[in-house]
């Protein structure tokens, strides 16, 4: 959605596919990071998101081993580098998708198009020409786009990178994650992310606005064996876990209430062929660990219009210059997984042998001993090793006078 508003005033005719007729789906990305808060600020939409509903974290805290907590990343450390919004937002993601549409909507050369599955590619002349795709509704069929260039983004399940041959590099993951969510009570914590170990086992909580939203992590490939244990038991463990919210475990109904995500961490070798190109997790899958996805997905997206919008307009984009996409955004995923990479490191012998999951110790150290290069790990996660700004054509004033129709969109 980003990359079609960007192209869209850049005065690239564009059309998005989206799969679902809305954008109503828990547990999707829903962190908002400060780059990203810059961003919607450039495209004039800042005040727009400000009246969201949503949580803000300043701070990541981890149990110390010794009954206490320890800060192991603070956002608000990020003034002293000059960051306008120095925490990350955790906002349903259908809100602000549907920000993103409204305001793209007005412009005249953008199209959405909801309830379209893409099924496959159209290959013409040695090249790719478009996607099929499948539509819903009581009269929905099969259909074909065509257009000069198509962009994979619809995440790490796209069928399309494959079916162009391009091929992935996939890192090793001791990890699956379950979401679930639990009420929050007037006055509980509302700016922390903690994570809480167990024995072969961990939680993540998230505030979110009147609930928590909860990541129950264990070994991976265990879903079948969680839920042939029935929900009794899995209250049982969480009420172990969190003690705190040991009163309110009933209100998961059944294993429905629990939604796997399997955690993956890989990168596409090459990013484009001929006619496509890749970008977010249909390029290189995060793991949830920072909460990164979003924010590398729209960094990507920013890159992508910043380098092809002109060509495009042109309508002589070739495949060096989709190269020069992976080129700019390597450097920042590489950095980014490798920390995701050392985080699952620590994590991998307590989650495979069954052991007390303890805070993990290289990240422990670094935050005792090296606070530059916890700040440093909170810059890399919320901003990048490459920040990526608008391009001038897309960049709008941000007062709610300018965008009447759009404010008066968002509830």
């Amino acid at each position: 959605m980003v990359l079609g508003l960007l192209l869209a005033r850049a005065g690239v005719e564009v059309t998005v596919l989206e799969k679902h007729e809305d954008f109503l789906h828990d547990f999707r990305g829903d962190t908002v990071h400060p780059a990203t808060l810059r961003l919607l600020d450039d495209l004039g939409l800042g005040d727009c998101f400000a009246r969201l509903p949503q949580t803000r974290i300043t701070e990541v805290v981890l149990p110390d081993g010794a009954g206490g907590v320890r800060r192991i990343g603070d956002f608000r450390a990020l003034r002293k580098w000059g960051v306008r919004h120095p925490y990350v937002a955790i906002v349903p993601q259908w809100d602000l998708l549907n920000l993103l549409a409204d305001a793209a909507r007005v412009e005249p050369a953008f199209r959405l198009e909801r309830g379209a599955a893409v099924t496959s590619l159209i290959h013409e002349g040695g090249r790719v020409a478009g996607v099929r795709y499948r539509t819903s509704g009581p009269g929905g069929g099969t259909a074909e786009l065509r257009a000069d260039l198509t962009v994979a983004c619809n995440g790490r399940n796209s069928v399309l990178p494959a079916a162009a041959g391009l091929g992935v590099t996939e890192f090793d993951v001791p990890f699956d994650t379950w979401w679930f969510r639990l009420s929050r009570r007037e006055g509980e914590q509302v700016e922390q992310l903690t994570r809480r170990p167990g024995r072969g086992r961990f939680a993540i909580v998230i505030p979110r606005e009147g609930y928590f939203q909860i990541g129950y992590v264990a070994r991976k490939g265990t879903d079948s064996r969680l839920r042939a244990r029935g929900i009794d038991a899995f209250r049982r463990d969480v009420a172990e876990l969190l003690p705190e919210y040991a009163d309110r475990v009933g209100e998961l109904v059944s294993m429905d209430d629990v939604k796997l995500l399997d955690v993956r961490l890989d990168r596409r070798r090459r990013w484009h062929a001929e006619g496509l190109l890749c970008i977010g997790d249909a390029a290189h899958a995060m793991s949830p660990v920072g909460g990164v996805g979003v924010n590398l997905a729209v960094q990507d997206a920013v890159a992508t219009a910043n380098l092809l919008a002109g060509r495009l307009r042109r309508g002589a984009v070739r495949g060096r210059d989709l190269a020069r996409v992976r080129r700019r955004r390597l450097p920042s995923l590489v950095l980014v997984q490798a920390l995701q990479r050392i985080m699952h490191a620590d994590l991998a012998g307590p989650i495979r042998s069954g052991e007390q999951a303890g805070p993990p110790g290289r990240l422990m150290t670094a935050a005792r001993w090296l606070p530059v290069l916890r700040t440093f790990a909170v810059y890399l996660v919320g901003v990048g090793l490459r920040p990526e700004r608008a391009p001038a054509s897309a960049r709008r004033g941000g007062t709610p006078e300018e965008h009447t129709a759009l404010v008066q969109s968002v509830p």
